[in-house]
């Protein structure tokens, strides 16, 4: 998995006032769990864009001085009005551990049954896995060449080796619905099939056509 590289500084203060003063600086606090102690560092708003406002999954390499830690977010806070990051929780990485991650689904191919008039549903863009973290993958390949109308993709279908669902197998990650346009196309040809039908029937107590 690609590793985006945070610059920080280490915080000696943790208080509400050195934190308030940070921010007002242009700087996020921050706090990386899951080592031996808490780690409290902050590090400038912009340089958290590429990790935040982006729809893929990636580690986190954070640089304090001469100090660097493989780290993933495990949770942002926003200002509820202006959307500004008010705090972010690391978890620190280790290469023997599991980690837990929302991954992105990648969709893949052309539904046969979105070929025929179908509608796919996204049920699930990112799905939850658990891995070692050389093992976590950029993204989940999801093949719907196969799908025809009222067909469904399950997390089962998805299996890998390198990494496990933490989701129940019949989990449906996209499926293809009958779209309406296609349920009122099918009701036009029925209905033009038996409005034919009814001009090629004679009426009753007509007399047949002369030879």
């Amino acid at each position: 998995m690609k590793s985006i590289t945070i610059n920080g500084s280490k915080r000696e203060s943790v208080g509400k006032k050195p934190t308030q003063a940070l921010r007002n600086a242009g700087h996020v606090p921050c706090v990386l769990y899951g080592g031996d102690n808490p780690v409290h560092f902050s590090a400038e708003e912009l340089a958290f864009s590429k990790l935040v406002y982006t729809p893929n999954a990636h580690t986190v390499v954070i640089a304090l001085g001469s100090e660097t830690l493989n780290a993933v977010l495990q949770d942002i806070q926003f200002h509820p009005v202006t959307d500004r990051i008010l705090h972010i929780d690391f978890y620190q990485l280790f290469d023997d551990k599991e980690i837990a991650m929302d991954i992105p689904v990648h969709i893949l191919g052309k539904s046969l049954g979105v070929a025929n008039g179908g509608s796919l549903r996204r049920n699930k863009r990112k799905l939850r896995v658990k891995a070692l973290p050389t093992n976590l993958p950029d993204f989940i390949e999801a093949d719907i060449t196969p799908l025809k109308i009222g067909g469904k993709l399950t997390v089962a279908e998805l299996a890998n080796d390198a990494y496990k669902f933490l989701h129940p197998d019949n989990t449906v990650v996209c499926q293809v619905k009958r779209s309406r346009v296609s349920i009122d196309e099918e009701e036009e040809e029925e209905e033009g099939g038996e409005e034919g039908a009814e001009a090629a029937a004679p009426a009753e107590g007509a007399a047949p056509a002369d030879a």
